[in-house]
């Protein structure tokens, strides 16, 4: 029996998620801002633990795990799940709600990492999953402050990835594409206080497409929940995991067009070293 740690386990995936876990007979500690919530979604459960942490507040994220250590002894699976989507230009959106979205998205993914590092570093086993999205490997018009959080997300992750491999944890960044969840809901996406005229083609192009595409989206995040513990049992797990056919599609075109600038400017690029 694995224990998983799931921040922003009320709701989403980090719900799906966990009730696959405890379908497969593991323990989860479900952590939500509001613990109730969780309850209410998965139910009462023996191998359920639901903690209250908002991930902005470092100290909760010591409680819930030190709460988590005492009911099932160790944590296997850490899964940074928690975060928020912002929809607008990055002229448009403001120094602090740039700060709200990076308090969550990366510095709260920060707190629960250091919170629980110390235990599977301890235990000399573990794997850090972090969820990123196809926006941390491709920003797009719209999306910039949300993508920078998220390409925060996959430095730091590969970053990890190096440190924890001698010391027998793992690290995979999941960069899911577009799926059917609330993502698109008020509740998961905040839109910018400033609208500019002049971003309309662009930026209002993509409020309109994010209003009509709401529960339209092609991943089904069953079968996302599904791939998480596929990727869980892995004997070796990758660093990186595009989930949804228009991520890899993303990516595949994104690698075509770098490789492609790096072709056309290679002389340039080359002629900026020292002369041997």
């Amino acid at each position: 029996m694995r224990t998983w740690f799931i921040t922003g386990a009320s709701r989403g995936f980090g719900a799906l998620i966990a009730a696959k876990a405890l379908e497969a007979g593991d323990a989860v500690i479900a952590t939500a801002r509001k613990p109730e919530d969780v309850i209410a979604r998965l139910g009462e459960h023996p191998n359920l633990l639901a903690a209250r942490l908002d991930v902005t507040r470092e100290s909760e994220a010591h409680e819930a795990v030190a709460e988590g250590i005492k009911r099932f002894g160790r944590i296997d699976v850490l899964l940074n799940n928690a975060g928020y989507g912002i929809l607008g230009a990055v002229e448009e959106t403001s120094a602090q709600e740039v700060e709200r979205i990076y308090a969550t998205n990366v510095f709260g993914l920060l707190n629960v990492t250091r919170a629980v590092l110390p235990h599977m570093r301890r235990q000399r086993s573990g794997h850090v999953i972090n969820i990123s999205s196809l926006g941390g490997y491709q920003s797009y018009y719209g999306w910039g402050v949300y993508g920078s959080t998220k390409f925060a997300v996959e430095g730091i992750s590969e970053a990890l990835h190096q440190e924890l491999a001698p010391l027998g944890i793992q690290v995979t960044v999941v960069e899911p594409g577009f799926f059917r969840t609330d993502f698109l809901d008020d509740q998961s996406l905040v839109k910018t206080a400033l609208e500019l005229p002049d971003y309309d083609e662009t930026v209002g192009a993509m409020r309109r497409f994010a209003e009509g595409a709401n529960h339209a989206q092609p991943g089904d995040p069953s079968k996302l929940a599904g791939a998480i513990l596929a990727l869980v049992d892995a004997p070796n797990p990758p660093q990186r995991l595009p989930l949804g056919s228009d991520a890899v599609q993303r990516i595949a075109d994104k690698h075509r067009q770098v490789e492609g600038e790096v072709a056309q400017w290679q002389a340039l690029s080359m002629s900026t070293d020292f002369d041997a």
